[in-house]
């Protein structure tokens, strides 16, 4: 069963963490995790009640609500992998060291470095050695618009690769399935049928709000901002690019609002291709994994149905 006729559009999302998922509503988020034990570790908080000018001005709030959306997503990845179990070895001699020096805030430094690195890695992968590549051919290609097309190519052709590679593992597999429940667990809730592991599994595990399809619609959105962008000088356009990136995220965001909001033609034919990717970043979910997506989306739910718009 898929939801192309969903009775209703919900702004709660979430992502996938390990043994977990996290999910994030209008007012409220919450995380649940399957314990070493088999039992459920629960844990919801409120959001800010007011949200500033910046995250709410379309264009703007773009930019701002993916890095809200970032930090958020790894905090939890980090607390999930603590619950699960996965941090219980001994500290080695040089991680003892780190926490004398850091103490409680060690993982909050390691969090905020591995993020910097992330996104230092995404630029590089998918903005600077795309660009030095096709920078190679434009003696012989000097049509503009099919090099910045040829670089899209390049930058999708990288994304997928990478995304293959990663499905592979054993231990990421795990979190796609993860993934696969968080996206049937909003499935079912906005058919309106009653949440339970059984009733999620016959929804579909792909949908148009999901960051895969965002982060294809971003490279997409290049292609046409990018493109008015020089090829005269390699160092230069690297440099716009940057500049222009913000602009770009910003774009691709309320892109992906609007198919998460409507289903016409146009919609699908923009979420199309992010599903089919989907199809590399999910799997499918067993009973126990829907379980959890179910148990992080409840505390999410809002009373009044007329704070849930997307």
């Amino acid at each position: 069963m898929s939801n192309t006729n969903n009775q209703k559009k919900t702004s709660i999302g979430g992502s996938a963490l390990i043994e977990g998922v996290m999910m994030r509503g209008p007012r409220r988020m919450a995380m649940a995790v399957r314990k070493p034990d088999g039992s459920i570790d629960l844990s919801d908080w409120e959001l800010p009640a007011e949200r500033p000018w910046y995250k709410t001005t379309p264009i703007i709030r773009g930019v701002f609500n993916f890095i809200d959306s970032m930090k958020d997503s790894y905090k939890c990845l980090m607390k999930s992998a603590d619950i699960a179990g996965l941090e219980s070895e001994e500290p080695s001699g040089f991680e003892k060291k780190l926490l004398d020096l850091f103490g409680e805030n060690l993982s909050k430094v390691f969090g905020g470095v591995a993020m910097v690195l992330g996104m230092a890695l995404a630029i590089l992968l998918f903005m600077v050695l795309p660009t030095l590549l096709i920078g190679q051919i434009r003696r012989v290609i000097v049509l503009p618009l099919l090099l910045s097309l040829i670089e899209a190519a390049v930058k999708i052709g990288i994304f997928i690769l990478y995304l293959f590679a990663i499905s592979r593992m054993s231990d990421i597999r795990r979190v796609f399935e993860y993934h696969g429940a968080e996206h049937k667990t909003i499935a079912c809730y906005e058919a309106g049928d009653e949440l339970t592991p059984e009733n999620a599994a016959k929804y579909t595990r792909f949908h148009p709000r999901c960051g895969t399809s965002f982060i294809l619609i971003v490279i997409i959105v290049s292609v046409l901002v990018f493109s008015l962008v020089s090829w005269d000088n390699l160092a230069v356009r690297i440099a716009l690019k940057l500049i222009c990136l913000p602009l770009v995220v910003g774009i691709a965001y309320e892109i992906i609002k609007l198919a998460g909001r409507y289903n016409n033609f146009c919609t699908r034919f923009i979420s199309a291709p992010g599903l089919w990717l989907q199809r590399l970043t999910t799997r499918e979910p067993d009973s126990t994994q829907l379980e959890i997506a179910i148990a992080a989306m409840k505390p999410c739910i809002p009373e009044n149905q007329d704070e849930d718009r997307w």
